[in-house]
């Protein structure tokens, strides 16, 4: 497995997508993309997959980071949505227990609120059915002072109590990556910074694309007799390229997320709160940070670099201290921010909050699919629909039988514990073995809970004493963790570590000033930067630094 995602081996695997015609090539490698490549080859259509950035790099790393059903989604009557991602969290917390995590949302009710005691009460009881949710993890309405119990930081006035339920928390990220090397566990090859520059036909019909690499140069012809679009934000780009942008299109909405230190923000429980607008929002409990949002604005900018305004700031924390009074919380409080942009269906005369998160396929003269809109709870059930089409077209065709979808029961990589119920044991073994290889409970548990089953590999890659000299100044934790991202998960650049593979800009960003000269010298030696990439890479990285603490002087409306 090294060898197929390893970032040093990243141009073999280019080469190799030009030796073969694949039956499937998915262009684009998020979440979706991610899932379709899985679905694909595990039912035996032999699949390539390209991502002109970083796997994850956008929306799929910069969402609220909660696979969840969408409780608001059922004011509008959504409710076929509802019920199917509903049903979707369970299957993706078995898949990746070391990815998700049951968290108990605490929906504080309100005097003029968006749901008043009766309205949450039943909106929650249909979401559990709808959601089939577990006896255990039924919702239970609260009186105001349980209510208060659960989070003393809470506004106080017009309180009336409150509901309780649960959500799953996720690292986007790292769900996506799992995905990803899933999928070439089961024999895809993939590749990153990778990009569709060119589309390919013969008599009408798509049968490949010329790919630009994005770091070494070079173009690569790869060929496919199905091709799919699951580019996120970028599906319409791609669907002119096609000549095929007719019809319904994407509306860009931005979020965006504030971080704080639990010591300015000490938030005991999740909420799910109303904002003086009418919008909900999300503040939520993590690794000793708390972080909130989100935003949901019209967006046109630049879609690879999304950014955080003054007004974006300025709303979230309006919004926050309006909701938690007492903290008072500044601006020079803010640690990180990230900002992303949902790719979601235009509804004509709807309000960025009002857009359906539905997903939709379209399927060009070309033969081309695109898959847009849908959420990240949604993706593997997104995957299969779209998965379906194409072994129904494959099989007409005649090129090849192939097994049906199996991804409902395939756990991600480094999921495979023996489901949800063995995974605390799990951890508590796996934090012992590494005590024993010389890390602390803290440092080992963290590997643990972040890498799952291949925390093994993981540790394999520790100094041996005499090896220490190898990490320079970084931490035995965090050196094996450079080269694990390095060698199996195809990190190329400082800002994959230290944004994709790990989430330390947004949730340790003192720890990313600290390493980033050392993370940034080993991967100049293992990977052979040039003394223009190092550059480059360093110049990029600080940028990301900048942009998560300073917003944009852009005042847009919100």
């Amino acid at each position: 497995m090294e060898n197929q995602l390893s970032a040093a081996h990243r141009v073999d695997r280019l080469k190799e997508m030009e030796q073969e015609i694949w039956d499937v090539l998915v262009i684009g490698g998020g979440i979706t993309g991610a899932g379709i490549a899985l679905d694909a080859q595990s039912r035996g259509m032999r699949t390539a997959l390209i991502e002109m950035q970083d796997f994850a790099s956008g929306t799929s790393s910069r969402s609220t980071k909660l696979v969840h059903g969408g409780l608001r989604y059922l004011k509008q009557f959504e409710v076929k949505m509802v019920a199917e991602v509903g049903k979707e969290r369970a299957v993706v917390y078995e898949n990746g227990p070391h990815v998700t995590t049951p968290e108990w949302m605490l929906l504080p009710i309100y005097e003029g609120g968006t749901f008043g005691k009766f309205t949450a009460s039943i909106g929650l009881a249909i979401y559990d059915f709808l959601a089939g949710v577990k006896h255990g993890e039924r919702r239970k309405m609260l009186s105001m002072d349980e209510t208060l119990v659960k989070e003393p930081l809470l506004k106080r006035k017009g309180l009336k109590g409150g509901g309780y339920y649960v959500e799953y928390r996720t690292d986007d990220a790292r769900l996506t990556i799992e995905v990803i090397k899933k999928a070439v566990e089961v024999g895809a090859t993939v590749v990153n910074y990778t990009k569709a520059d060119e589309l390919l036909y013969e008599n009408g019909k798509l049968v490949g694309v010329v790919a630009g690499d994005q770091i070494g140069g070079g173009t690569y012809t790869i060929k496919a007799r199905k091709i799919v679009n699951a580019t996120g934000p970028w599906v319409d780009m791609l669907r002119e390229k096609d000549n095929s942008k007719k019809g319904k299109t994407l509306r860009l909405t931005k979020g965006i997320h504030l971080v704080f230190d639990s010591d300015r923000f000490p938030l005991h429980q999740a909420i799910y709160f109303d904002t003086s607008d009418g919008r909900m929002m999300f503040a939520i409990p993590r690794e000793g940070k708390t972080y909130v949002g989100t935003t949901d604005t019209d967006y046109e900018a630049d879609t690879a670099h999304p950014t955080m305004t003054i007004a974006d700031r300025d709303y979230v924390l309006r919004a926050t201290n309006e909701m938690f009074p007492d903290l008072k919380l500044r601006v020079d409080d803010v640690e990180s921010s990230w900002a992303g942009v949902r790719p979601l269906i235009y509804q004509e005369d709807k309000s960025p909050s009002e857009i359906s998160r539905k997903d939709e396929i379209f399927h060009s003269d070309s033969g081309m699919f695109t898959i847009a809109g849908g959420k990240l709870t949604g993706y593997r059930k997104m995957a299969e629909t779209v998965t379906d089409l194409l072994s129904r077209e494959l099989v007409d065709e005649g090129k090849g039988t192939f097994r049906s979808c199996t991804t409902k029961s395939i756990p991600i990589s480094g999921g495979d514990v023996g489901g949800s119920g063995r995974y605390p044991e799990f951890v508590r073994n796996m934090r012992e073995q590494g005590v024993l290889l010389g890390l602390s409970e803290a440092s080992a548990e963290r590997l643990v809970k972040r890498y799952g089953t291949n925390v093994s590999l993981v540790f394999e890659l520790l100094p041996k004493p005499d090896e220490r000299i190898n990490c320079g100044e970084l931490p035995p934790d965090i050196y094996t963790s450079l080269l694990y991202a390095m060698k199996f998960e195809m990190a190329v650049k400082p800002v994959d570590f230290f944004i994709r593979r790990t989430g330390a800009l947004f949730f340790d960003i003192a720890s990313v000033h600290a390493w980033k000269s050392e993370v940034i010298r080993i991967m100049a030696a293992q990977l052979g930067y040039s003394a223009e990439q190092i550059a480059a890479y360093e110049l990029d990285l600080e940028r990301q630094l900048k942009e998560a603490i300073l917003p944009t002087t852009v005042n847009e409306e919100n």
